[in-house]
C-alpha cells in the first residue's frame, strides 16, 4: 500500500508539474514564487553590472592618451567613476527595497487555515498536530502533510541548537532558535512531495536532516489526519506480534511512543505510524523492513552521533521488531 501511495503521489506530481526537486527555482506556492522573482531580479541586475564593469575595463585598457597635452584625459574617467558610484547607491537601495517588499509579501497571514508545530532535534524533525481536544492531537516525524491550496503556519522551535527550516519549492528559510518561537508560511498550489532540509549547520549529521512535505488534496488530507489519530495497528501475524512483545520489553519503549501500547517514551520520534512514512532517520533511508532492521541493529554506523543507542538484540528479535515497525501504518 505504501509503495502504491508513493507511486500515485509521484504520478500526480508529474502530471501537475511538480518535479519534486529541492530548488528555489522550482516554486509551487506563492511564498516560493515571490522569492524566485527576487532571485531572478537580483541575478539580472548583477549580470548587467558585470557586463558594464567588463565594458569599462576593456575601454580603460584600450583607450589612448591625449597626444595634444601629453596628459591623460581625466574628465571622462571622472564622469564614469561618479556615474558608477551613483549607480551603486541606486542598485543597493533598489535591492534593499525589493528584498523588504518580498519579505512583506511572504509574511504570515493572520487567518492561516492550519498551524503545525515543528521542533528541530539533533538530527530529526518532530512534527506536532495539536488540537483543542488533546485526544485528537498526534505527532509524527520528518514528514509534514498539508492540504493543497491552504495557508499553513509552521511554528518553529528548537530543542537543542540553531536549525533552519527550508523547503525551497514552498518557502524561504527560517531559523529555529532555542528559547524562541519563529514561524514560516507554507502554501502548495499543487499536490506532490516537496523535499526540504536543515539549512543551518547543527552538528555532525546536519546533512542528514531532511524532511518531506506532502501536499494532499483536502479530502485526502482529512483521510490522512483521521488515520494518524488512530492508535497503532494490532499485529496481524506471528512475526509482528512477537516484535511488539520484544519492542515493549526492551529499552525501545522508554524512548518511543506507540499509541495504544505501554510505550510512552518522548525522547525519540513517535513510532505509532512509522510504517506509513516514506523515510526513516530524517530522510536517510527508505522505509522498508530491511532498512528498519539495519537502523535498529546499528544506528551509530548509519548515522554516527545520533542519540539512539544500539540495543542488544538477537537475530530473531531484530527480525520480529522490524516486522512490527513495518506493520505500523
Amino acid at each position: 500500500m505504501r509503495a502504491a501511495r508513493i507511486l500515485a503521489l509521484s504520478i500526480i506530481a508529474a502530471v501537475a508539474g511538480c518535479s519534486g526537486n529541492q530548488s528555489a527555482l522550482d516554486p509551487h506556492g506563492p511564498p516560493a514564487i515571490h522569492i524566485e522573482h527576487l532571485i531572478i531580479a537580483i541575478t539580472i541586475v548583477c549580470a548587467v553590472v558585470w557586463l558594464l564593469v567588463m565594458t569599462v575595463l576593456v575601454w580603460a585598457l584600450l583607450r589612448k592618451r591625449s597626444s595634444d597635452s601629453g596628459q591623460p584625459r581625466d574628465r571622462p574617467l571622472t564622469i564614469i567613476v561618479s556615474s558608477a558610484v551613483a549607480a551603486t547607491v541606486a542598485i543597493i537601495a533598489g535591492v534593499t527595497v525589493a528584498s523588504f517588499y518580498t519579505t512583506r509579501r511572504i509574511g504570515l497571514p493572520e487567518n492561516a487555515a492550519l498551524t503545525i508545530a515543528v521542533r528541530g532535534q539533533q538530527w530529526w524533525w518532530q512534527v506536532i498536530y495539536a488540537d483543542a481536544d488533546p485526544a485528537l492531537s498526534f505527532q509524527t516525524a520528518n514528514e509534514i502533510h498539508i492540504p493543497v491550496g491552504q495557508d499553513v503556519r509552521i511554528q518553529l522551535e528548537s530543542a537543542d541548537v540553531v536549525h533552519s527550516f527550508w523547503v525551497p519549492s514552498l518557502a524561504g528559510k527560517q531559523d529555529l532558535v532555542p528559547g524562541r518561537s519563529n514561524s514560516v508560511l507554507l502554501r502548495a498550489e499543487r499536490p506532490g512531495i516537496y523535499r526540504g532540509q536543515c539549512a543551518e549547520f547543527c552538528g555532525l549529521q546536519h546533512t542528514h536532516m531532511a524532511m518531506m512535505v506532502v501536499a494532499d488534496e483536502p479530502a485526502d488530507y482529512q483521510r490522512w489526519i483521521a488515520a494518524q489519530r488512530e492508535n497503532g495497528v494490532m499485529p496481524t501475524n506471528a512475526d509482528s506480534a512477537a516484535g511488539k512483545a520484544a519492542f515493549l520489553s526492551k529499552p525501545c519503549a522508554a524512548c518511543h511512543t506507540v499509541r495504544g501500547t505501554s510505550a510512552t517514551g518522548i525522547t525519540g520520534p513517535d513510532l505509532t505510524h512509522i510504517g506509513s512514512r516514506q523515510t526513516i532517520a530524517a530522510g536517510l533511508l527508505e522505509t522498508t523492513r530491511g532498512s528498519l532492521a539495519a537502523w535498529i541493529a546499528d544506528p551509530q554506523t548509519l548515522k554516527p552521533g545520533n542519540n539512539m543507542p544500539m540495543v542488544p538484540l538477537t537475530s530473531i528479535e531484530l527480525r520480529d521488531i522490524s516486522a512490527y515497525m513495518e506493520s505500523l501504518k
